[in-house]
């Protein structure tokens, strides 16, 4: 058991720019694809989602200084935001890791070969997202068991919402035969976001207010061009946090170039992902009788190419900070929080439409919101994080283990039972 997963955590710390060549050819090699057809596909949906991380880099350190400027403004925060890249590396250290993916996938398929569902999810380097909850269940409760039955439901959660998220994803993103299994994200932040939007629709007057980014590019004209406001953003965020005029031109250029080349990138992914799904639907069919279509679930990375997506993470970003510096109780600046807002816009953009306005508003809430959930389950972050083999000094806390609920909930009843 340890053999394998050290093994398999020595691939998946090759990163999923490694990982996703080598899944999308197999899985194109099994799918009957040719061998130069399948080494293509893979080698193109890798090269695109490496294109994905460098943009969501330049994002990061193009907002650097605005985040700069807010940080220096607060102090006296107890709770040490971790970030979710070490708390997922961390949950690889659960004894029942090395099963999670072998017996996720084998649910899968018979799931998708008895008809119950349709995603054939292959976000394997986001079974962090299933494993989280199953090690924090296995340090609070003390059961391997009831920590690996954890885990594999997430698995599965994964799927089914991913099934009926399809259409919508697939409409609004333009993502033909893909959905998202980012399961965090699709079974909790949509929802959350869902649930803003109904309330905006009782409120007179903020229900009304309808900007999108592809309605300002037909009444702007060349001034509505994504790539023209993200240089605009980009220029107001730094003259709203006082930047010198090099840093100001910077931003904004920086900003536009983010608006530019990110749907690039997921255009690249998409043209190796489509010859995959075409190849599996294919071969599903020769051997089930089914006329439905069988969906690749990715992460939720593919969905950051919508103009109203960056511009919203854009925007939102600094009004985190802002809110995290002015609200009561909040017991951490939220570092690590940040470089997940991109990914909470994603799906805050598709629960409001494209609603700019919506989408910005949803995203906050939903931060604001994480900011006080991730401070309550922090004691068991922290006991978690020990497990694995990391010493913190203090309590210790991330957005991938107190943001969703079901991480509020096996905290909650761990504090009853004991």
């Amino acid at each position: 058991m340890e053999t394998m997963l050290a093994g398999i955590q020595e691939v998946l710390g090759l990163g999923a720019k490694a990982i996703l060549p080598i899944i999308i050819c197999s899985l194109g090699l099994f799918f009957r694809m040719k061998l130069r057809d399948a080494i293509k596909a893979g080698l193109t949906v890798g090269l695109g989602f490496l294109g994905l991380g460098l943009i969501i880099t330049l994002l990061t350190s193009t907002l650097e200084p605005a985040v700069s400027f807010y940080q220096k403004l607060g102090s006296g925060y107890t709770i040490i935001d971790i970030g979710w890249a070490a708390v997922g590396a961390a949950s690889w250290m659960a004894p029942f890791a090395a099963l999670a993916i072998p017996v996720g996938l084998f649910i899968n398929l018979a799931l998708i070969r008895f008809g119950a569902v349709r995603t054939m999810n292959i976000d394997i380097w986001n079974y962090m997202h299933f494993l989280i909850p199953g090690f924090l269940t296995y340090v609070l409760f003390s059961s391997a068991i009831a920590g690996f039955l954890v885990t594999i439901l997430m698995s599965v959660i994964a799927i089914f919402v991913g099934d009926q998220l399809a259409p919508r994803w697939q409409k609004y993103f333009g993502l033909e035969g893909t959905t998202c299994t980012t399961v965090n994200l699709i079974a909790w932040t949509f929802p959350v976001a869902l649930i803003i939007n109904k309330i905006i629709d009782l409120i007179p007057g903020l229900n009304k207010i309808d900007f999108s980014i592809e309605k300002a590019n037909k009444r702007l004209g060349i001034m509505g061009d994504p790539v023209l406001i993200g240089l605009f953003v980009g220029a107001l965020l730094g003259i709203l946090t006082k930047q010198n005029f090099s840093n100001t031109v910077t931003m904004g250029i920086g900003i536009a170039g983010v608006m530019l080349l990110m749907p690039k990138m997921v255009g690249i992914m998409m043209e190796g992902l489509a010859p995959v799904g075409k190849a599996a639907n294919s071969f599903i069919k020769k051997r089930i009788e089914t006329e439905k279509e069988i969906i690749i679930g990715m992460d939720v990375a593919l969905g950051l190419g919508d103009p109203t997506t960056i511009t919203t993470t854009v925007v939102t970003i600094p009004l985190v900070i802002l809110f995290a510096l002015i609200l009561p109780g909040v017991q951490f600046f939220p570092v690590g929080m940040l470089t997940s807002v991109c990914y909470f816009a994603v799906v805050c953009t598709l629960a409001s439409n494209g609603n700019l306005f919506r989408s910005v508003i949803s995203t906050l809430i939903y931060c604001i919101i994480s900011m006080y959930t991730c401070a309550y389950v922090a004691p068991g972050a922290t006991a978690m994080l020990n497990a694995a083999g990391l010493s913190i000094n203090g309590l210790g806390t991330d957005v991938s283990v107190g943001s969703p609920i079901w991480g509020v909930l096996i905290y909650w009843l761990s504090t009853i039972f004991q």
